[in-house]
């Protein structure tokens, strides 16, 4: 197998194929240089010990969500956990699982062509110093991100920055993670909310985002986080260590798995990012599983990474925060507010059954979402632009 691209989606699936017993393994990296993506974070809930250990940077037992009001709402996800990978550790843990499997294989090469040949696909790749190779597999699962995006009946973007921040006392809780912190000025279209994910009682990465059409400028953003850091959150004294930043599509679009007969897409190019919340390591991991699954019992279909009755939950979601009909910051606080937090998680990752959906879906604005449920399945697909390269850090 050849897996073309080395972020969250290429490597999870290395690693379930390795762990499944695939003969051969080949991920195509981008070389060192401008190409290669900046160091990325990664967050999701688990339970038990979860299965990258090393790689783990940092997990919360609790969670918190600050209402347009002000006030706090701390769940208790028990068993669950959110943890936090920072891209670095992620590759070096599957990187080194390739080096022990006997037909594991990293090849550090720009990607330039991916096409279906007799008897399985090729790819035709550039090394460092210009020489040209071509890989031929059975099967190629391509993570690199679409030129452009299929048309949509909605489009909002999910877009962000966050800093890596020291503060000279101690300021955060390392027991509790902010996921949404609505305290923040609200844009005139979209939501915005505060991020905060502690390190240590003196660190945390603290996180400005908004879901809204269009992204910031960078000046935009690091004003919107000296206001957070400073008049929300009230962190006195701190330093920036780093700088993180990315934008990701929020969209109804129908993305094709297959690219060719034996070629397939994951990641978010293969529409594995949750479009109403943006939530992706969690489905990269299962969707990475049942492709091992499927290869091991010697069957060539691809499922899909979110059923068709979360990805219609979320179109209308989505329809519904465009329109300006619900209250984006209202409608979450009341999720986290009135719903067991470990149906949320579930809720939220789109792996709860129908009777608890139906269940949430009770306690949400009844009337402007029914109107909307409505009104999407005659609404045109249109093509939006395409957003910035970034990767969810969910």
């Amino acid at each position: 197998m050849v897996i073309v691209g080395g972020g969250a989606a290429g490597l999870s699936l290395a690693y379930r194929l390795v762990e499944t017993g695939v003969v051969t393994v080949t991920v195509v990296e981008p070389p060192n240089g401008p190409v290669r993506p900046a160091e990325r974070t990664w967050c999701y809930w688990d339970q038990g010990d979860g299965d990258f250990g090393e790689a783990v940077t940092a997990t919360w037992p609790l969670l918190r969500v600050h209402g347009p009001d002000g006030g706090p709402l701390t769940v208790d996800p028990t068993p669950s956990r959110y943890r936090m990978v920072r891209s670095t550790a992620f590759e070096r843990l599957v990187h080194a699982r390739l080096a022990r499997a006997p037909g594991g294989r990293l090849l550090r090469a720009t990607a330039d062509t991916v096409r279906d040949v007799p008897g399985g696909a090729e790819v035709r790749c550039t090394a460092p110093g210009g020489r040209t190779l071509t890989l031929r597999s059975r099967y190629v699962f391509d993570s690199r991100p679409l030129r452009a995006l299929p048309p949509a009946r909605t489009q909002l973007l999910q877009h962000f920055r966050g800093w890596f921040v020291r503060t000279r006392g101690d300021r955060f809780d390392p027991a509790v993670a902010d996921l949404m912190d609505f305290r923040v000025p609200q844009p005139r279209h979209g939501l915005a909310f505060g991020y905060v994910l502690p390190l240590a009682p003196d660190r945390a990465l603290v996180e400005y985002t908004e879901f809204s059409r269009a992204p910031l400028t960078t000046e935009a953003y690091e004003a919107a986080l000296g206001h957070y850091t400073r008049e929300v959150l009230r962190l006195g004294e701190f330093s920036v260590e780093s700088a993180e930043q990315g934008v990701i599509p929020m969209t109804d679009a129908r993305f094709p798995r297959r690219a060719g007969a034996a070629v397939f897409r994951i990641g978010t190019a293969g529409g594995a990012t949750r479009p109403a919340t943006g939530y992706t390591f969690a489905a990269v991991q299962r969707h990475s599983r049942a492709i091992a699954a499927a290869l091991h019992d010697g069957r060539a279909t691809v499922p899909a990474p979110h059923g068709r009755r979360a990805l219609a939950m979320d179109a209308v979601l989505l329809r519904a925060l465009d329109t300006g009909r619900i209250d984006g910051p209202a409608f979450f606080t009341g999720l986290f507010r009135r719903t067991p937090a470990q149906r949320l998680l579930r809720f939220l990752d789109g792996a709860t059954s129908l009777r608890e959906e139906w269940g949430i879906g009770l306690r949400t604005p009844v009337g402007p979402m029914l109107r909307t449920a409505l009104e999407v399945p005659f609404l045109p697909r249109r093509t939006h632009p395409a957003p910035g390269t970034g990767e969810s850090h969910r």
